[in-house]
């Protein structure tokens, strides 16, 4: 691929910081990212490598500034980290050799849900609660398959982490969204390794939305951790709502080319 222009790496930088911002809050950065990759005029394939690379910067630094004010400790999460890394391996691979048309179609439904389920709770995730599973039984069940999921599709994944936090691990809302950034960090990088050993990885559009990226998540998990459930629950809201209606907009939707719409 020739290489792109300064002001369309301006523009990529820009849409990943953006993207860091959001995702470091409520997740979905994908949403941006990746369309902006393609608008760019990069290839499916390379789009989807390089999102890993950059999407890395995002949740490392995210985690980096959720750990340095206390709200996670990341060499307590290393196992849960490893486990995520783990699934989205698989999933990568089997991303490789099956389409994921059956995930296209009940994604949309599965995000609008998460946003009814904390839109209708108002009071969720402001307190922690007792947990309802062991963290071992967490760990090696939950977290590997939604790393599994990341690495065969991926948008959602910061929202589906956050919901097991909030409900299986009874976590409070901003301490579930500091572990599930450097749970987002582990399925990035295990899927990243697949896509690296495939050669689908562009490094300079990666390490210029990466900048952007580790940017905007700092300001976002600074703002974050200042507003707390008042911002992070509307946005996560806000945020699945919008990834569920960018998916049913896509013309190669499965449900729209059944329905013939």
């Amino acid at each position: 691929m020739h290489d792109l222009a300064l002001h369309i790496l301006l523009f990529l930088f820009a849409a990943a910081f953006i993207a860091g911002f959001i995702d470091s809050i409520a997740g979905g950065g994908g949403m941006i990212t990746i369309p902006a990759m393609l608008i760019a005029g990069i290839p499916p394939l390379e789009t989807l490598g390089t999102n890993k690379l950059q999407s890395l910067f995002g949740s490392g630094s995210a985690s980096l500034a959720y750990a340095r004010y206390g709200h996670v400790s990341l060499k307590e999460q290393l196992p849960m980290a490893a486990m995520a890394a783990l699934g989205s391996v698989l999933g990568a691979l089997l991303a490789t050799v099956v389409p994921a048309d059956a995930l296209k179609a009940v994604l949309p439904f599965l995000l609008i849900a998460i946003a009814v389920y904390f839109g209708c709770k108002p009071n969720i995730g402001e307190v922690e609660r007792h947990h309802r599973t062991s963290k071992l039984t967490f760990t090696l069940s939950f977290v590997p398959l939604i790393g599994f999921y990341d690495g065969v599709f991926g948008p959602g994944t910061g929202s589906f982490f956050m919901l097991g936090f909030v409900t299986l691990g009874g976590f409070g809302i901003i301490k579930a969204t500091a572990h599930t950034k450097f749970l987002n960090f582990g399925s990035n990088l295990g899927a990243f390794f697949v896509f690296l050993a495939y050669g689908v990885v562009l490094w300079k559009v990666g390490l210029t939305m990466g900048a952007g990226q580790f940017l905007g998540a700092q300001v976002g998990s600074r703002f974050a951790m200042a507003k707390g459930a008042k911002i992070i629950k509307p946005l996560l809201v806000i945020t699945s709502i919008a990834l569920a209606i960018r998916l049913l907009a896509d013309p190669a939707h499965p449900l729209r080319i059944c329905l013939g719409i």
